[in-house]
């Protein structure tokens, strides 16, 4: 067994972008795995449900070309976790594309271990049945089997068993579908023989590769190396520096609790944890403690379909109409409702976003209104993309030409930075599935290629 292990974390996201400088510093020393986060529930549910990737193409292959030409030479296992950004079979095999395309450009051969995170709507309903799943939170609806039935794809996100499993069976790359944003990187480290708890904190660390040093960014290489009693990070370009203060304000990133972090099967306690400068820019890590959980829950993920939508951006200045805008956006949705009176009104929503007035904490904002001028997102989500386009057309044109008390010109009320102002986004998703899901065995097949 190694005494240190050590983990390259090119980005905080494949198709982010890093210095390539910065993860050839990584390499320098041995390193034992590369491993970068691909996915993220960020977004909402769009990718999941449409099946397409975060990023571009284009970007993700930048990337890859880094990782996989350099790793593989240097016979480095490679785990790319969340494969496409949402860990769906559509994704795994668009990672899985520009995985071959690369090795065939470079002459490279790679032994590759595929492990899927899709379950069937038959296997989430048998558990359902089963008393096998539970909601996330108290805000989460019950999920029954027509919404199941519904949803377009569902994934589970997976722990670092099957990644372990994929290591020991000697893969060179590894891409995983939706999987529990650390466990890739702990993976590592347990495969290894050490500790899971520090382990999994310090993956917990890397997934958002620079984002724990000063300036924080996700676009740019960390490197981690766990011993027996603790863990390292330190940046791996020197316009960046992590310090205690940056490495412990990241542990409280994307977390409900202050010192406890629940992942799939265990909870990881990090009230005792310490945090010192070993030396400039290296930040140690002590007292993580793994728990495991009496009973093994995995989270489900899963989208559908529910609307289509159409949206306009305009710009608004005029102080007169400002005082007034909500009074008159009111009497535009009103309009445009009394126009489309053979569309049943739960067939539709019109909504305004008034940008630089409220936008971003609605009703919730203490801040007083005094802006000179705004910016006006309208849209409308409907059953159809028909029916969208229509009523957005109508809410737009009337709302540019309303004729508001005090008005002193006939011209437009809007300014439009675009032509076509409407835009047809398309398909809206909804997270259907947000459940946690009780396993006995790890339902995670790996499939070596």
């Amino acid at each position: 067994m190694n005494k240190n292990i050590r983990i390259l974390s090119p980005c905080g996201m494949l198709g982010y972008g890093f210095p390539e400088e910065s993860f050839l510093n990584g390499l320098k020393e041995e390193v034992h795995g590369i491993v970068v986060d691909a996915g993220s529930t960020d977004a909402g549910p769009h990718k999941l449900g449409a099946g397409v990737s975060i990023v571009s193409r284009r970007a993700a292959k930048k990337d890859l070309d880094i990782i996989l030409r350099n790793g593989i030479s240097r016979k480095i296992p490679i785990i790319i976790g969340s494969a496409g950004g949402a860990g769906a079979r559509v994704h795994i095999e668009w990672t899985m594309s520009i995985i071959n395309e690369i090795l065939e450009e470079n002459q490279l051969n790679a032994k590759k271990a595929i492990i899927w995170a899709d379950f069937t709507a038959e296997e989430v309903i048998e558990a359902l049945h089963t008393d096998k799943i539970k909601p996330m939170g108290e805000n989460i609806p019950e999920l029954t089997e027509e919404t199941i039935r519904k949803s377009t794809s569902i994934v589970a996100q997976m722990g670092h068993e099957p990644i372990v499993e994929a290591l020991e069976n000697g893969a060179d790359i590894i891409i995983c579908g939706r999987a529990y944003d650390p466990s890739p990187f702990a993976a590592i480290g347990i495969y290894h023989g050490k500790d899971a708890g520090l382990s999994y904190h310090l993956g917990k660390i890397l997934e958002c590769g620079a984002l724990c040093a000063e300036p924080g960014t996700t676009k740019d290489s960390i490197l981690g190396t766990i011993s027996d009693e603790s863990f390292t990070v330190q940046s791996l370009n020197p316009l960046r520096l992590c310090n205690p203060i940056s490495v412990a304000a990241h542990t409280f990133y994307e977390k409900e609790h202050p010192y406890l972090l629940h992942g799939p099967g265990f909870s990881l306690d990090l009230s005792e944890c310490e945090f010192k400068e070993e030396e400039r820019g290296i930040v140690r890590v002590s007292g993580s403690k793994y728990i495991p959980d009496k009973s093994h829950f995995v989270k489900l993920e899963g989208a559908r379909l529910v609307a289509y939508r159409t949206f306009g951006i305009a710009g608004v200045r005029d102080p007169l109409l400002l005082n007034k805008l909500e009074e008159v956006q009111e009497k535009v949705r009103e309009q445009a409702e009394s126009y489309y009176n053979e569309i049943p009104p739960d067939d539709y929503q019109i909504n305004f976003y008034n940008y630089g007035k409220n936008a971003v904490l609605g009703s919730k904002e203490v801040e007083p209104f005094h802006h000179h001028e705004i910016g006006v997102l309208y849209e409308v989500v409907a059953e159809t993309q028909e029916i969208a386009s229509s009523i957005c057309s109508t809410v737009r044109s009337t709302l540019l030409h309303y004729g508001y008390e005090g008005r002193k010109s006939t011209a437009g009320n809007l300014a439009f930075p675009f032509a076509p102002s409407d835009v047809e986004f398309g398909p809206v998703y909804e997270f259907s599935v947000y459940h946690l899901m009780e396993i006995e065995e790890n339902p995670f097949q790996v499939e070596y290629v």
